[in-house]
């Protein structure tokens, strides 16, 4: 990403005289003159690392990759489901590259106690994996922070004065999520926060936002779904606009906290070259979790049992008008098949 070509007009705050700039394309420009090396990387991570607090009624915390390879998850390979492979703990025999073609994905334990368990995460293990980038030609540091739960809960909903469980909707294995720093390059200080929410998500200016322990913005994940926000509360999703109806995002101070800067991972800083060396599992691109099977008119249907009158028929409408990434029927790909990786973040 570059910084845009053409002419600007500067004006000072006394509304004097206004001065024509052109910004020019650098033929010859380095990024890697402006960005961050890797120890200038792990002192901005031990800086701004944000400082993630889950809900109170959170059942699925987040794990490490390596964590959650080395307690029972699965490859499966499509014709041959029947022998799925255990995987090492850095990935190494996961297949590498190629696109998102359903012929592998993996999946949880065979055993439900076992299953059972890794569903619900690991904290203390948990690892939070960072990806540097240059943004606008190098006048920016992006640090995308991205944290692995092995499972997502099912959705909740809200119609109106109705809070109602939507049983299986929403459930998948495998949820990567991320927060992303924008960080100038000029003074090396916190100039914005990007919070990923389902498949969008929202810019907060540094100024606006919550901090703890110094400098480390605070990130609130909600329940189940681990979506980030910037402040605690109730956010509806999906639904019409002004309507008092949508997916329930409940974020709240009170549950677990992580501080994603104790144990950091660089994973990714393309620009350094060499310097970091990605690990395997970032280079698998297929889906991180199995397409599950449930019958959505079947669950919607348990739902409008308890419903009366014409709110049957709005909560129909809204449930079949969301995309299906949220409604969860299957895994999510990594975080390098996300379109942010290699750009800007979709606000």
């Amino acid at each position: 990403m570059g910084a845009s070509i053409g002419g600007f007009v500067v004006q000072n705050g006394n509304g004097g005289n206004t001065l024509l700039l052109s910004c020019l394309k650098n033929l010859k420009g380095s990024l890697v003159n402006s960005m961050p090396n890797l120890n200038q990387i792990e002192a901005l991570v031990q800086t701004y690392s944000p400082m993630v607090y889950f809900h109170p009624s959170e059942p699925y915390l987040p794990s490490s990759v390596d964590w959650f390879f080395q307690n029972g998850a699965l490859l499966y390979h499509k014709g041959d489901e029947s022998n799925p492979s255990p995987i090492d703990p850095n990935g190494s025999n996961l297949p590498q590259g190629g696109s998102n073609d359903d012929t592998y994905w993996l999946d949880l334990p065979k055993d439900d106690s076992s299953k059972q368990r890794v569903k619900k995460g690991d904290l203390q293990d948990a690892s939070s994996y960072f990806h540097v980038k240059p943004m606008y030609g190098g006048l920016f540091t992006d640090i995308a922070i991205w944290l692995f739960y092995p499972f997502n809960g099912a959705s909740r909903a809200k119609v109106e004065f109705i809070n109602i469980s939507l049983g299986k909707i929403g459930e998948h294995v495998g949820d990567w999520e991320h927060v992303t720093l924008r960080i100038s390059n000029f003074n090396g200080e916190l100039n914005r926060v990007f919070f990923s929410q389902h498949s969008w998500g929202t810019w907060v200016s540094a100024s606006s936002l919550e901090y703890a322990n110094g400098n480390k913005p605070v990130v609130y994940s909600s329940l189940n779904a681990h979506s980030s926000y910037p402040k605690p509360g109730l956010v509806l999703v999906g639904g019409p606009s002004g309507a008092n109806i949508g997916l329930r995002d409940d974020t709240a101070k009170g549950g677990q906290v992580m501080d994603t800067g104790v144990r950091a991972v660089v994973v990714s800083a393309e620009y350094l070259g060499s310097v970091v060396v990605e690990p395997p599992w970032l280079n698998y691109e297929r889906k991180w979790g199995p397409k599950i099977d449930y019958d959505l008119d079947k669950e919607i249907n348990k739902v409008e049992k308890i419903m009366i009158g014409k709110l049957k028929n709005v909560f129909d409408k809204f449930v079949k008008s969301i995309p299906r990434e949220v409604l969860g029927e299957e895994g999510p790909t990594g975080p390098k098949v996300k379109n942010s990786w290699a750009g800007d973040e979709m606000a």
